[in-house]
């Protein structure tokens, strides 16, 4: 007994070390991807109402685009990191290489509809005469950074499955001043004015993707850059349950805004600041949750299913810990915080009718947002997006719409995004304890054994 609390003891500092060392990179490469779009915000405002109306209708149509394909990152680190613990190193760059693949057609794609569908995507946008002219230029100079915005996903997913969460976080550093200093030389020393902040953003993003290949090419060195059908049906079969576990969040969250503004412009805006306010808790948890992807993935890979469940408690308290302190800011905080985004005194009172809803909802977030990227370590993409789809759709779409139809208001609403945290938490526990997510994987593609460079099992 004292020699296995003496290993204990030993072990845990060390692997809270390693935790801190993959999830604090991991937030602040987080927290630096909004800054381009922040920065570009105050560039361009200093130009006027009507540039900066066009940017933000851009920025609302690339996010929602983008967010949809963060699967591209969440399925790469899960894959590389199960394939590197099972001792297939090449395997895992032949996945990696798949999903850019995947990630230039997706791209490709996402280019040629939008420089085709422009006009009609901002007239969608509700774009007011004066705004379309600078609008068009924005969007159709833009919707050429789709493939490398996709292919550094694939670059964020690939590094951290290798447990390095630093390189991602300098090339997003990097990005960031690249486009600082050549977005303000297009805008006011060349006067390109909004469609400047657009090349500058196009080239920062473009300049992120050649060092993430360069990068990747020294990291998972490969024969030849084939694309691989039999890898490339494990990326699509991994994307497809990822895509749609978004697509139903998204779909119900969008459900949410048009409720709001159905109810009138104070309620819609209310809603939009105190939802902002809620997903701000991610740029910290959604750290935790990338050490989940990477250490449950290799210990999985390797075939340390103890390991595995051991790090996933650890992470549920950290990811609990952090839900409580941000709750305790965001309730002392409560005066101060909603009014950054306003002056208006009614939109602020709304905000305050659901604020403790928001603070309540902290330490759950806390707690689900971090055991999803353990459950995505442990590739289990599927219950991810039957239990996601299963709250957003069956519980926050309903609620939704009853606190419509009933008159219940905003907090209406927000009772029914916490009907939808609730049942996600509930669900992801009882998968946790139920235990069955935690299996030896080699990941997701042709069962071949590990070699002699996986790590060893741990004894029954």
């Amino acid at each position: 007994m004292e020699r296995v609390s003496a290993h204990v003891t030993t072990v845990a500092p060390a692997r809270t070390r390693e935790i801190l060392a993959l999830a604090l990179p991991a937030m602040a490469a987080l927290a630096a991807d909004p800054l381009l779009s922040l920065v570009d915000t105050a560039l361009v405002g200093r130009l006027g109402a009507v540039p900066l109306a066009a940017l933000g209708i851009n920025t609302a149509v690339f996010t929602a685009v983008f967010w949809v394909f963060n699967f591209l990152t969440y399925a790469t680190t899960a894959e590389v990191a199960a394939l590197r613990g099972a001792g297939r190193p090449e395997a895992a760059a032949r996945y990696a290489l798949q999903a850019l693949w995947l990630a230039v057609g997706l791209g490709s794609l996402v280019t040629l509809v939008l420089s085709l569908a422009a006009p009609l995507v901002v007239a969608l946008m509700g774009a007011a005469p004066e705004v379309v002219p600078d609008a068009l230029d924005y969007l159709r100079i833009r919707a050429f950074a789709a493939v490398p915005v996709l292919v550094v996903a694939v670059g964020h997913g690939a590094f951290r499955g290798l447990k390095d969460t630093r390189t991602p976080l300098w090339v997003a550093l990097a990005t960031n001043a690249v486009n600082a200093v050549l977005s303000a030389a297009l805008i006011y020393g060349v006067g390109l004015g909004v469609a400047g902040a657009a090349w500058g953003t196009l080239v920062a993003q473009t300049g992120a993707a050649v060092a993430f290949l360069l990068l990747a090419r020294r990291a998972f060195p490969l024969p030849d850059l084939r694309v691989d059908t039999a890898a490339m049906r494990s990326v699509v079969r991994i994307s497809r349950d990822l895509f749609l576990r978004t697509a139903s969040l998204l779909a119900a969250l969008t459900v949410t805004t048009a409720v709001a503004a159905r109810m009138g412009t104070v309620t819609v805006a209310a809603h939009q600041i105190a939802r902002e306010l809620w997903t701000m808790l991610t740029l910290v948890l959604d750290g935790f949750a990338i050490a989940g992807q990477a250490l449950v993935g290799t210990a999985l890979g390797a075939g340390r299913v103890q390991v595995a469940r051991r790090d996933a408690r650890v992470l549920l308290w950290w990811g609990l810990g952090a839900g409580v302190v941000a709750g305790a800011a965001y309730l002392a905080l409560g005066g101060v915080l909603p009014g950054v985004f306003s002056e208006d005194d009614a939109v602020l009172d709304a905000v305050a009718s659901v604020w403790p809803v928001v603070v309540a909802l902290q330490p759950v977030g806390g707690v689900v947002f971090v055991l999803d990227g353990v459950l995505m370590g442990a590739g289990d993409f599927r219950f991810l997006f039957v239990s996601t789809a299963a709250a957003a759709l069956g519980v926050l779409v309903p609620l939704s719409v009853a606190a419509l139809l009933l008159d219940w208001g905003l907090l209406g609403i927000w009772v029914g995004m916490a009907g939808l945290m609730a049942v996600r938490g509930g669900l992801i526990l009882w998968r946790l304890r139920d235990g069955s997510w935690a299996r030896v994987r080699h990941g997701s593609q042709e069962a071949v054994p590990p070699t002699t460079g996986a790590l060893p099992a741990e004894p029954a």
